[in-house]
């Protein structure tokens, strides 16, 4: 779409509106509206100022004047606003050098995606994402100097068999129970169709949509691949739709990984595969009718997967679920089939545009364009380099001892120990200049001064279990 078609469309819509929406380094939309009066088809080349110091981990006070510029290609029609509105995504320009903002999180992945070009290896990277979360009627938390406390709740918790409902049916979910019942069982049939539906009205292809194995409303709604760059717009899109659809509905949803002890988190499971010229590259005679190339991406990925994680598994949360015991993948090795595996190569099919890798470990908590453009890059330096993926892991990791299973790798155990993986691999993620030290380092920053200090200077209600008597 061009900045005139843009126009057409708006006024074809009988749009006065326009939403201008960008992300900011961790990965949240912001967004401000204007009169459409105000814009012209100059505007998408001179942009619109912002304050950058107000916007998490980019600028400083002192230089805080920022651009943003509509995309006009991603312009749709935003479904939640009381009047017609058209919502634009822009691309983040420093005003004085015109330069695009190396913290702007979609420049990363378009640099990502011009660095594949440029390889040689391949001219598109496609991603199929399958996001999970929570569905919650109440969440109530609290963190001063007093108290420290959450609480959830959900008409299909398995703890609320007992309560007064006037009437209570009964039909809960169990813990770990929640994989594919139907209804009554499933009470999120419908609210599940309307987000889908929503989605589709942007543009978004959705392959399904199911209730996950946690009890409580744990959803998922898979996207049908796409190229990178295109599915990371996509997944703002869904987040927002899925949030909106939820509170329209007089519920809550989190992305959250672990918000329920003892139960299934919420992960990203990522699909991910590289074509050529139309032709996937990733099938051929090799295990689990892989190609060589694929496998050589399977162990870039499994060896900076610590690092990536740091990107793909970002908060502290994110380590109450990749813990082991909740089909969370913790072992760093490929496997056909094995869910514990942090990378599967799905057999539900042998058609040759069907084959990609299922890296297990990223959760929806992350910034799309950052995790999946550092997989795309982790994945081209095993090509680049050849790295073996090691032996595949096909056996059931409950019947392994603990003796055999030091011999494989694992995911990190903390966000901690994730970023320190990061500090010390990155080489591959500014491989073409695709991420920035800056960026890197900003990162890092902010999740240890910012989230890790936080957390630890905080007592835990669990200390108290342990400690008030001792």
């Amino acid at each position: 779409m061009t900045p005139k078609e843009f126009f057409e469309f708006a006024a074809k819509h009988q749009v006065r509106t326009v939403d201008l929406k960008f992300t900011d380094m961790l990965g949240t939309w912001q967004h401000c509206s204007f009169a459409l009066d105000a814009w012209e088809e100059e505007t998408f080349k001179d942009g619109v100022g912002f304050d950058g110091s107000s916007i998490r981990g980019w600028q400083g006070i002192h230089v805080s004047d920022m651009l943003a510029i509509p995309e006009a290609a991603t312009v749709r029609l935003d479904p939640f606003f009381a009047e017609p509105t058209v919502s634009v995504i822009g691309n983040i320009v420093d005003p004085i050098t015109r330069q695009q903002y190396t913290r702007c999180p979609r420049f990363v992945a378009k640099k990502g995606t011009e660095y594949l070009e440029r390889s040689g290896i391949a001219d598109v990277c496609y991603i199929g994402p399958e996001p999970e979360f929570f569905i919650f009627d109440e969440v109530r938390y609290a963190q001063n100097q007093h108290q420290g406390l959450y609480q959830i709740d959900s008409v299909e918790g398995a703890w609320n068999t007992a309560r007064f409902e006037e009437p209570n049916l009964g039909y809960k979910p169990g813990f770990k129970g929640g994989y594919f019942p139907v209804s009554p069982t499933d009470t999120y049939h419908d609210l599940r169709g309307e987000m889908t539906r929503e989605m589709e009205k942007v543009g978004i292809k959705v392959e399904c949509h199911h209730h996950e194995v946690g009890t409580a409303g744990q959803a998922e709604i898979d996207l049908q691949y796409e190229p990178l760059l295109r599915q990371a717009d996509n997944f703002m899109w869904y987040k927002y739709i899925v949030k909106n659809v939820a509170k329209r509905a007089g519920k809550t949803v989190t992305f959250m990984p672990k918000p329920i002890f003892e139960d299934n988190g919420s992960g990203m499971h990522t699909h991910f595969s590289l074509w050529r010229e139309g032709k996937p590259l990733f099938a051929g005679d090799k295990y689990a009718g892989l190609s060589e190339l694929a496998l050589y991406a399977a162990g870039g990925i499994l060896r900076h997967a610590p690092a990536l994680l740091a990107l793909a598994a970002p908060t502290t949360n994110s380590y109450r679920r990749l813990v082991p015991g909740f089909e969370a993948p913790v072992n760093l090795v490929l496997s056909a089939r094995n869910r514990s595996a942090s990378i599967r190569i799905p057999m539900y099919s042998d058609k040759p545009e069907t084959k990609r890798l299922e890296f297990r470990c990223p959760d929806p908590t992350c910034n799309p364009y950052l995790a999946w453009t550092a997989i795309l890059l982790a994945a081209l330096d095993g090509i680049q380099n050849k790295i073996d993926p090691g032996a595949p892991l096909d056996r059931d990791i409950y019947e392994m001892t603990t003796e055999e299973l030091a011999h494989y790798r694992h995911t990190p155990k903390t966000l901690g120990k994730a970023l320190d993986a990061l500090a010390e691999d990155n080489a591959f993620l500014t491989a073409g200049g695709v991420f920035t030290d800056d960026l890197i380092e900003t990162w890092i920053k902010w999740k240890i001064q910012k989230e890790l200090h936080e957390i630890s200077i905080r007592p835990h209600p669990y200390e108290f279990h342990l400690y008030y008597d001792s």
